[in-house]
């Protein structure tokens, strides 16, 4: 490979500690960050990590909550897209580009997805040199698509909503057979997303409850990692916390109105980025403590009242929140950072979790990509006033209610272990001993081994 028609960026180990890198490049990359944010050093920006190198999280306020246990929000806002899922739509790329799978100007890179991944892929891609091309449901947000314009890739709309994922897949393999410069970076089943999350992610989550037992917040263990299933890549986060502390639940969340897991639903639903009606091939379900559905209304009503001025106010002034925290909140939380917070709420409440126990979940991405979203609510339910803030408290936040859970048992998780057979095995190739494979833990164990692995050639390809 002539390493002069290659992009590269950092490592795993240096987007979970930035400080490890150049720091010529780390002070490039932050002042990239505010003068240029197209500029391809913004790569090394690809980190839970602020310039103080500490996680960017909030410490949710139990006057919004009504547990006492802590309920810890890591947010992506601040990742050079806007979320966190541009470390995976990195990572992909890195492992197919150094396995020479793809090459910058020579192929087109497609991204199936259902929001962030396919932003982070069209970020990404266009500054590693790449052709990026999107496909995306025709459903959601049209901020989605605009963002994907301005960093310089295409998109296709496919049919559907949040929950049509097998039209994306048909669309794949349309494009496949059309063209072999089309190469197909699924976030659903490629271990570069599993990867980043498992390592970035779960040892940032690790970092912040030892940084809150310093302050005397916590035990300093993680009680339970929280969030939807999605593509399967943050919530791979919670094996890493698993791995410390083995007492940790791992939750995964889905939308009432597609609860796959939960009972083999199907349906559409409006959590916009958590996709559904299938199993991703790298979500390793017999890892998960529970799962939990969620109103996608609630979420959508619930951000309104946590971005709304009205509902702002009514936040400092009638649930008596400091009004730092409630602007904080109002600037990091998306649709699906609200589902998952709900569902933190729940595990608290379900488990009966107190101020020693800390909950982990994650802010995908922020109130910039939901906007259009928000006028639409306002068009059918009308604008934001004192009584509807205080009921969407009251209803959504305080009476977060302990229905549609169902735990891990044994058969439960060997019936979500069966779903993948449907989608991978009958529809996108893969053969019963592959995902047969899966049932030992040896074979995620061999997964996660590779990271030193790549570090060490990205290195190299890097020459340095």
């Amino acid at each position: 490979m002539a390493e002069t028609n290659y992009v590269w960026g950092p490592t795993f180990e240096e987007m979970l500690h930035p400080a490890k890198m150049d720091p010529s490049v780390r002070e490039r990359a932050l002042r990239a960050q505010r003068e240029d944010p197209l500029d391809p050093v913004n790569l090394y920006n690809i980190t839970w990590k602020n310039s103080e190198d500490r996680v960017n999280y909030i410490l949710l306020p139990e006057g919004l909550t009504g547990v006492s246990a802590n309920i810890i929000v890591m947010y992506g806002k601040e990742f050079p897209t806007g979320s966190h899922k541009v470390g995976a739509s990195y990572s992909v790329i890195v492992e197919k580009q150094l396995a020479g799978e793809i090459v910058p100007r020579r192929d087109r890179l497609v991204f199936p997805s259902t929001g962030n991944y396919g932003i982070g892929g069209a970020w990404v891609g266009t500054r590693m040199g790449y052709e990026s091309l999107v496909l995306l449901p025709e459903l959601m947000s049209r901020e989605r698509f605009e963002q994907i314009r301005y960093y310089g890739a295409d998109y296709i709309k496919t049919p559907g909503c949040e929950s049509n994922v097998k039209e994306i897949y048909d669309k794949c393999k349309e494009l496949r057979q059309a063209n072999p410069r089309n190469k197909i970076l699924n976030q659903f089943e490629v271990f570069g997303n599993y990867l980043f999350h498992y390592y970035v992610t779960g040892n940032s989550a690790l970092e912040v409850v030892e940084e809150l037992a310093r302050k005397g917040i916590g035990n300093g263990r993680v009680s339970a990692f929280v969030v939807a299933t999605g593509s399967a890549g943050t919530i791979a986060a919670g094996d890493r916390t698993k791995q410390r502390f083995p007492e940790c639940r791992i939750v995964g969340l889905e939308p009432i109105q597609c609860p796959t897991l939960f009972n083999n639903g199907y349906g559409g639903h409006d959590i916009q980025g958590i996709g559904d009606k299938h199993v991703p091939w790298i979500h390793n379900v017999l890892n998960m403590d529970a799962v939990m559905c969620i109103d996608d209304m609630e979420c959508k009503l619930g951000l309104h009242l946590l971005t709304d001025p009205v509902g702002t106010e009514f936040l400092i002034e009638g649930a008596g929140i400091d009004r730092d925290t409630v602007d904080k909140m109002s600037q990091i939380l998306g649709i699906s950072g609200v589902c998952n917070v709900l569902g933190a709420i729940k595990t608290a409440k379900f488990y009966g979790m107190g101020p020693r126990d800390n909950i982990i979940t994650v802010a995908t991405d922020s109130i910039d990509r939901y906007r259009s979203v928000m006028a639409e609510l306002e068009e059918q339910f009308g604008e934001m006033d004192k009584v509807r803030a205080a009921l969407r408290f009251g209803s959504i936040f305080q009476a977060v209610k302990l229905d549609w859970i169902q735990e891990g048992t044994v058969n439960q998780r060997e019936r979500w272990f069966n779903l993948k057979y449907y989608t991978w095995v009958e529809q996108q190739g893969k053969t019963v001993e592959e995902l047969d494979a899966q049932r030992d833990p040896e074979y995620w164990l061999e997964k996660q081994a590779l990271i030193p692995e790549i570090d060490r050639r990205l290195k190299a390809a890097r020459g340095r």
